[in-house]
């Protein structure tokens, strides 16, 4: 088994209204940064996982995130995936 570091970022889909960003950039602007446009505003997260390879962990990943990081119909999710250990070989 290969340990692998994964960095998980979610997003709302572009048609997806965001409130919270609207309040940010809002903010932004009081606070004098008038050149902030389009914020948006996600969720990253980190894990560690096991598998066998490469593949077999990015299958995982895509499935953690379809049924529990990310809702599908308004986000996006991407993410990057880092082996940290070669594994032990029996």
């Amino acid at each position: 088994m290969i340990e692998y570091q994964a960095r998980i970022y979610v997003t709302l889909r572009p048609s997806v209204l965001d409130p919270a960003g609207t309040a940010v950039q809002s903010g932004l602007q009081h606070l004098g940064y008038d050149n902030v446009e389009q914020v948006r505003i996600g969720k990253y997260i980190e894990l560690k996982l096991s598998a066998a390879d490469e593949e077999t962990a990015k299958q995982q990943l895509d499935s953690i995130c379809d049924q529990m990081l990310a809702n599908p119909v308004i986000e996006n999710y991407r993410f990057e995936l880092t082996p940290l250990s070669a594994g032990v070989k029996a």
